[in-house]
């Protein structure tokens, strides 16, 4: 197919089958993808784009938060889903966190390879200071065991020409580290990685079931209860998207609707 037919099919996507702007992108670089792989050169494509709709994000009362939470299984799953929750941290964000990026005596983390490649500091609550450093402590374990064994963490290629010597250092572990040994298909190198990200997702969506929250909730629903509850708390929303790492102040702009008619700001005329 040339660009014609393919602007035709994603065309059809957004007036026939009413796709969302996201599903026909999908679509798009799959394309794209498959006529890089067979080294063909598509040219420019002129098609009807979808239409993004404006969606406000699914909204957790603090009780609400604290209910899955406590319903979450009391291990490294609960300590991740809190992170997300108080640090506002996506679910990779909260995975690929090392040893290194956590500081317990500043109460505040480091979180690497964001959304847009670029690094930020974020808050740390005090109350998982405990818990985080019995997790650390189970991480020393890890790491004496597989020094011995002669084994150390997988770092990014790059990082791993420029540090050879950090796989084997306990600060480059991960804090979440996997259960297994695994190869890195990339380099062939054997190593610890960090837990899988379904993990997390099913230990959630169990948790919203057992707290019988009757709302769509997932581990990026945590990070957004804490947007939207730092601001319902009168936090600077530029600080909020400082600790959020959005680009543009109307990402953050955007966890404002829920709050100017949370109650807090703006009364029912019924409340008069």
């Amino acid at each position: 197919m040339g660009a014609d037919k393919i602007a035709q099919f994603l065309s059809h996507l957004a007036n026939q089958e009413h796709v969302a702007a996201s599903t026909q992108n999908v679509a798009l670089q799959a394309i794209l993808y498959l006529y890089k792989f067979l080294k063909k050169d598509v040219g420019p494509i002129d098609f009807i784009r979808a239409r993004k709709d404006k969606r406000i994000h699914p909204d957790l009362s603090h009780e609400e938060v604290e209910r899955l939470l406590a319903a979450m299984p009391d291990d490294e799953f609960r300590l991740m889903a809190q992170l997300c929750y108080s640090s506002g941290l996506r679910l990779t964000e909260c995975m690929r966190l090392r040893i290194k990026d956590v500081d317990l005596n500043d109460l505040r983390l480091q979180v690497h390879d964001t959304k847009g490649n670029a690094d930020r500091y974020t808050i740390l609550s005090a109350k998982l200071v405990p818990a985080l450093r019995q997790q650390i402590e189970r991480v020393k374990a890890i790491h004496a065991a597989d020094v011995k064994a002669g084994i150390g963490t997988l770092l990014p290629d790059a990082l791993a020409r420029k540090y050879p010597n950090a796989p084997r250092q306990l600060a480059w572990y991960f804090l979440f580290p996997s259960r297994d040994i695994s190869r890195d298909p990339r380099t062939g190198k054997i190593g610890r990685w960090h837990l899988h990200e379904s993990g997390l997702q099913k230990a959630v969506r169990a948790a919203v079931k057992k707290a019988k929250i009757a709302k769509p909730a997932s581990v990026h629903t945590l990070r957004h209860a804490f947007a939207t509850h730092l601001l319902r708390r009168g936090v600077d929303v530029r600080q909020v998207q400082e600790l959020m790492g959005h680009k543009d102040l109307k990402t953050t702009m955007e966890y404002l609707r829920g709050v100017e008619i949370s109650g807090k700001r703006i009364k029912s005329p019924l409340d008069d």
